[in-house]
């Protein structure tokens, strides 16, 4: 196996337990709390964190040896899984899921952290595409990343519900202590011929968000291209708070585990399509294509109670997601220098995701206090209630249909702008920009 090939089955194994941990929380704090707003809480955390967090961590992959930095994240995991462990195992308000109960939230803090601790991989394994992929073989490599993603959600989907179902979070701790430990000690024996310092000529080892956002708006249509991922996000946030709590009240959550397990193979398929036959010769036309469909699908999908238009909408979903982070991630390899390219991805994180948040912590109580009540016995439910269903499942389903028919009106306004022509044109051109001083 070539080295990028480890790194990628490393990044699985990690990429499996942080987000069956995430998914296990999330599983464990619905049902234990049946409330919307909870679940809510916890996609806002993460996203909150990874928002804040992203520029820095872009920065250490920058100024540091990527394999390094990926060990690091393993171990910092490793280290906040067994702190939380331990507060699970003393607090009773914890175990309970007391939500007005401080410690609880500590302990939902302290859990993502861990989990988000492992965004450092995400940010350095595109760079490590470009030192190590040659540059005509970069999209169908990012396919690969891509597919190893939709195996870690895979199998994380259902390990998760089993985890929940058959020890809580005692049990998914343990699990996430044993892997964490295995990425570290995996990694020890993966070599990289990378640079001993990728700074700039010596440069003092900051953040410098400055030079960074000065070498993002050098590059014609980036920063468009990343404020339109930015809003992607935003309505994304919508499918982060409230896709479990929807999908927990149509089944049990070993089934909820099992179909996202099933759905996931999408990611894997697309992955291997992408593998096979790159991107297309220009990957920001293929991105807004994507999201096109993504959000149409996402207007139908919970037009009824239906497993099936789930199940359905879901698998289009994630077959769609990794051509549209496939792309963007090309586009950046090829127009961004190398030695800027973790501060780079580090800033597109923070700024897409930064959005998230707001739609994760409002989105939750506007749903819980205002589409639940208007779909169960209100105005909604009167005027609509008939063929689209009443009651809080129902509450929860037009809010996705109105991210979706939002989605594809913001996806219509940017292929028609200046930022989508600049940035292909960009791409087609190859020129990378010269970095900041």
């Amino acid at each position: 196996m070539q080295p990028f090939h480890h790194l990628l089955a490393n990044n699985l194994i990690a990429n499996i337990t942080n987000f069956t941990v995430w998914f296990a929380l999330t599983f464990w704090i619905f049902l234990e709390t049946r409330s919307v707003f909870a679940t809510g809480m916890i996609a806002g955390i993460y996203l909150v964190l990874t928002g804040a967090l992203g520029i820095w961590f872009g920065s250490l992959v920058d100024h540091h040896r990527k394999r390094g930095m990926m060990l690091l994240s393993s171990l910092a995991s490793l280290a906040i899984y067994g702190l939380a462990l331990g507060a699970f195992l003393v607090d009773p308000d914890i175990r309970a899921a007391r939500v007005p109960s401080l410690s609880l939230w500590l302990f939902v803090l302290l859990t993502m952290l861990g989990v988000i601790v492992g965004n450092i991989r995400m940010i350095a394994l595109p760079t490590l595409v470009t030192l190590l992929v040659p540059e005509d073989r970069r999209d169908k490599a990012n396919g690969l990343v891509g597919m190893v993603s939709g195996i870690g959600f895979l199998t994380t989907s259902a390990i998760s519900g089993f985890l929940v179902a058959w020890g809580g979070m005692a049990a998914t701790l343990v699990f996430a202590l044993v892997f964490s430990l295995c990425a570290a000690l995996h990694l020890l024996f993966v070599h990289v011929d990378e640079p001993r310092a990728t700074g700039e000529h010596g440069a003092p080892k900051r953040i410098d968000l400055a030079g960074t956002f000065r070498l993002v708006i050098g590059i014609p249509g980036l920063f468009a291209l990343i404020l339109f991922a930015a809003f992607n996000n935003l309505l994304g946030g919508v499918f982060m708070a409230l896709m479990d709590a929807y999908g927990l009240s149509l089944m049990a959550v070993e089934e909820w585990g099992l179909l996202w397990a099933f759905v996931s193979c999408a990611f894997i398929l697309s992955g291997a399509v992408i593998a096979r036959t790159g991107l297309g010769a220009n990957p920001v036309r293929t991105l807004l294509l994507v999201n096109l469909i993504v959000w149409a699908v996402a207007a139908v999908f919970t037009v009824q109670s239906s497993i099936l238009l789930l199940t359905v909408g879901c698998f289009i979903w994630l077959f769609l997601g990794p051509y549209a982070e496939a792309a963007e991630q090309t586009t950046l390899q090829k127009v961004v220098p190398f030695e800027r390219q973790g501060r780079v991805f580090g800033f597109a994180q923070s700024v897409e995701l930064a959005a998230s948040p707001l739609t994760a912590f409002f989105i939750a109580p506007l749903t819980q206090f205002i589409f639940v009540p208007f779909m169960t016995d209100g105005a909604g439910a009167a005027a609509i209630g008939d063929w689209y269903g009443r009651g809080p499942e129902r509450g929860i389903a037009i809010v996705f249909t109105i991210t979706g028919l939002l989605g594809i009106l913001a996806t219509f306004v940017a292929f028609r702008s200046r930022s989508y022509r600049q940035i292909s044109a960009a791409y087609a051109t190859g020129t990378e920009a010269v970095p900041a001083k």
